[in-house]
This record gives structure tokens, C-alpha cells and sequence, in this order.
């Protein structure tokens, strides 16, 4: 094996987001991650509640309001049809 082109292997110091430590080795002298298995739901058990409420409000909302605009855009093609309705009847009956 040649010496000069292989990285040097050595113990790196883990450190999760969650404030867990530990060593593996690996080239890089330190590493940073965000979920570790202190802290994953999987190797804990416990569940994470994300928070979709905002979301699924402001979904549900959109869609109320769409649909308000629909009904309301509805009522109004059906009320100016019978406008026409009218006006055509009252022309006819002029003539």
C-alpha cells in the first residue's frame, strides 16, 4: 500500500443538534449532524408532532374561499339570466 495517497483515518468527534457526543472514525477530525439515534424517532420509539396545523388551516381556508366565489358566482350568472329572461319576455310582449 502506498503511503502518501490514502487520507489519514482518526477518531472524530460526533456532536448531534440534541446535544449528544460520541466518536466513530472517519478522515474528518469533527462532524456536525441534526438527528442522531439519541434523538431519532425510530431508535427512541417516540413519535415528533410536526406542526402542519398553519398549513392545513390555510389550506382549508383557500378552499372555503373558493368555494364561496364558485356559489357566489353561480347565484349571480343565474341572477342576471333571469334579468334577460325577463327583458327578453317584456320586449316580446311590447311587440
Amino acid at each position: 500500500m502506498k503511503s502518501d495517497i490514502h487520507p489519514s483515518y482518526q477518531k472524530a468527534k460526533v456532536s448531534c443538534a440534541c446535544g449528544e457526543t460520541f466518536a466513530v472514525g472517519s478522515t474528518l477530525s469533527e462532524i456536525e449532524v441534526e438527528v442522531c439515534s439519541a434523538c431519532h424517532p425510530f431508535y427512541t420509539g417516540k413519535g415528533r408532532l410536526v406542526d402542519t396545523e398553519g398549513r392545513i388551516d390555510r389550506f382549508h381556508a383557500r378552499t372555503a374561499a373558493k368555494a364561496a366565489l364558485q356559489r357566489g358566482g353561480k347565484k349571480a350568472r343565474t341572477v342576471k339570466s333571469a334579468r334577460r329572461r325577463e327583458e327578453r319576455a317584456k320586449r316580446i310582449e311590447e311587440k
